[in-house]
Parts: structure tokens; C-alpha cells; sequence
């Protein structure tokens, strides 16, 4: 069973966990600050186990990989000490990515990725093609794979 640790407990960080245990790993959350009442929730309900206030790098270090959510920067300590552990460190959307089996239409860029996005959806919608809406809007990629 692969070990999987999960930096940061927001949307992208519970669906990669969530995803996580459906593919068989065993899961531990890690967060710096305090993980959100529903999320502490949704951890419990999946027998997931988490942390909050800070990370214990003994049981991160451990993991065989590391799900980075995206609002934690490359340069803090915990990210820092996976790298030079040489732990593969992979963003939540990389993850979901290496899981699905689905067709994905991914859009990029500075301006306009969000009208782009509803846009295509909503095409998609009305062809009749059934289609999630993931990422920066609706829920995280991870959640839909």
C-alpha cells in the first residue's frame, strides 16, 4: 500500500486525500494552519487521517509520494525537506491527471481561462456530452477522477 501524504486541507488538498483512498493508498493530511470544520468532516467520514497546526516531517518524510496543494509555496520548510528527501512531489491536478481514464480539455493562460472554461462546459452540456467542471471553478480535478 502506497503511502501518500496531502500538504495543505482545502479543496484541492481533500479531493486529492479523497482520491487517494479510493485508489487504495494509505492517506495522511498534513496542514499548517486549521483545516476547515466540513473538511475535517468529509476526512472523518472517509477514514482518512489529517493534522492540523503544523506538520510532523517524520511521518511526511515517510510518504512514497507528496500531493502539494497549490497555495502552499515551493519554498516553505515541509516542501523543501520532501525535495531534498527526493520524494516525488506532484500538484493535485498531476495526480488526478495519472488517475483518469476520461478525456480532459485543459485551459491555460492569463486572461480569460474562467469565461473559456463555462463556455466549453456549457457546450459540452448541451451536446448532450457528460462533462465535470473543475479547478479554479466547481471542485477539484481529484473529486471528479
Amino acid at each position: 500500500m502506497a503511502k501518500l501524504v496531502v500538504l495543505g486541507a482545502a479543496e484541492s488538498g481533500i479531493g486529492a486525500a479523497l482520491l487517494g483512498k479510493r485508489r487504495g493508498c494509505e492517506v495522511l493530511v498534513s496542514d499548517k494552519g486549521k483545516i476547515a470544520d466540513a473538511y475535517q468532516r468529509e476526512l472523518e467520514a472517509a477514514g482518512i487521517e489529517y493534522e492540523q497546526g503544523g506538520h510532523s516531517f517524520d511521518r511526511i518524510l515517510a510518504a512514497d509520494f507528496v500531493v502539494k496543494s497549490p497555495g502552499i509555496p515551493n519554498h516553505a520548510a515541509v516542501v523543501q525537506a520532501v525535495h531534498d528527501a527526493e520524494i516525488p512531489l506532484i500538484s493535485e491536478i498531476e495526480w488526478a491527471y495519472r488517475c483518469t481514464k476520461v478525456p480532459v480539455i485543459a485551459i491555460t493562460g492569463s486572461n480569460g481561462k474562467t469565461t473559456t472554461t463555462a463556455l466549453i462546459h456549457h457546450l459540452l452540456l448541451s451536446a448532450g456530452i457528460k462533462a465535470a467542471l473543475c479547478g479554479n471553478i466547481g471542485s477539484s480535478f481529484a473529486r471528479h477522477t
